[in-house]
């Protein structure tokens, strides 16, 4: 039996193999920023076609989407989309308590406060119970995130949301190209946002964000939004009047060139990469005590970012606290050259922003509302299992060659397990 990494065994994974770039930037790519650096058109308010307005209409075609915005990142995507839908001070905003910190914060630059709501265990996503439970008067839209990818359950969050007059947002940073029951994910809701940052499945040079939305009224008011409250259309020759709240949230022509030269090879690498992952899933999911991450039924997963859970019990481990079985197979399986992390450190409403009620000074936006703060280490029982007892893989799976790589990762995988003993006396020791 080999010896383990960490105790001076050799690496399961070369470390001459550990770097995958991504993105990919291949020639295309260079070509489309040449292009749109020599054009005459450098920024999304001129008169006419130019690479912003491009990737929109390719961005929409391709997905389904009836208006695409374009705008400066995912984080801009969310905070426009909840004020073209009239979300500001003395409301709430029902967000899952599992997410990037923008999902948070997006409610917070409207002046109104976030309300988390605990998650599902098996897709991370926000629980539909839990968001009914935390329902108000002052409550005006949710937003779900398609959590790493998988979509979040589209069904009972818009039936919760009619039947209480909420505007839905659908945070689909993490998952282009996913879907639920056949739709696209991000326009199901009244709008969807999606992050183009450069770690994305469809990444740019940098950051960028898109807006979605099948209402042409909606789109009109996002697009005002991003420019100052301006209105700026083909054939109309600007006037510079704000026609009503405005933020410069623009993307440039570079950033929106490398987006579509990547778009233009989306479906391609998301073969490739819906094959090698369910590869790699497929054996681990053979180990006892680790849960690999699934697609929930009649849905397609985007695989953004993949969390495995470790069960002490199901690992033979019983009495063994999950976060000392967590530590000890970080610490093995990056030995082994797999760069397992642990990603979020605690659920959003534990984040000091919130805790403190940093905000805009006064306590703003919570004392427009009454509302308190949240408490640190209360409440969201099943984010807080999430967090003690699971692992993420980042990044490295999003290449399309990668399919080797994984098999690698999986061999790490099955070593560790082989030495369950091992893991056994360092996880007991920790607890």
């Amino acid at each position: 039996m080999n010896k383990l990494a960490a105790f001076g065994g050799t690496t399961t994974v070369p470390r001459d193999r550990r770097h995958v770039p991504w993105p990919l930037v291949l020639d295309e790519d260079r070509k489309a920023v040449l292009d749109a650096l020599d054009g005459a058109r450098m920024v999304s308010d001129t008169n006419g076609e130019n690479p912003v307005s491009v990737l929109e209409e390719n961005w929409a075609r391709h997905f389904g989407f009836g208006h695409c915005v374009a705008v400066s990142n995912g984080t801009a995507a969310l905070s426009l989309a909840l004020a073209a839908l009239g979300v500001g001070p003395g409301d709430e905003v029902i967000a899952p308590a599992l997410s990037f910190i923008a999902t948070g914060l997006a409610p917070v630059h409207q002046m109104a406060v976030p309300v988390f709501a605990d998650i599902d265990p098996i897709t991370f996503n926000i629980d539909p119970d839990d968001v009914e439970r935390r329902i108000t008067g002052r409550t005006k839209a949710i937003i779900p995130v398609h959590l790493h990818g998988a979509p979040a359950d589209m069904d009972r969050i818009t039936e919760i949301a009619r039947r209480h007059d909420l505007a839905v947002i659908e945070d689909a940073a993490q998952a282009p190209g996913a879907t639920h029951r056949g739709r696209p994910v991000g326009g199901i809701g009244d709008a969807g946002a999606f992050s183009l940052q450069v770690t994305k499945n469809i990444p740019t040079c940098g950051e960028g964000g898109l807006l979605v939305t099948r209402d042409a009224a909606l789109a009109a008011a996002m697009r005002r939004g991003r420019q100052f409250g301006e209105v700026i259309e083909s054939g109309r020759e600007r006037d510079y009047v704000s026609y009503g709240l405005g933020w410069n949230y623009k993307m440039n022509t570079l950033q929106a060139a490398f987006a579509d030269a990547q778009l233009a090879r989306f479906d391609d690498y998301e073969r490739a990469r819906q094959r090698n992952i369910a590869g790699f899933l497929g054996r681990l999911a053979r180990l006892p005590g680790l849960r690999v991450p699934t697609a929930p039924p009649d849905t397609t997963h985007a695989w953004h970012i993949l969390r495995f859970r470790f069960d002490p019990a199901a690992f033979g481990l019983d009495g063994v606290r999950p976060e000392a079985l967590r530590s000890t197979l970080r610490r093995l399986l990056r030995a082994e050259g797999v760069p397992m992390s642990q990603y979020q450190l605690m659920p959003l409403p534990d984040q000091k922003v919130f805790t403190d009620r940093v905000g805009f000074g006064s306590g703003y936006p919570w004392s427009v509302t009454g509302a308190p703060g949240t408490s640190p280490g209360a409440g969201y029982p099943v984010t807080r299992a999430v967090i003690a007892d699971s692992l993420t893989l980042q990044k490295r799976h999003l290449n399309p060659d990668s399919g080797d790589l994984l098999g690698l990762y999986a061999d790490a995988f099955e070593k560790v397990w082989a030495h369950r003993d091992m893991v056994a006396t360092l996880a007991g020791a920790a607890s």
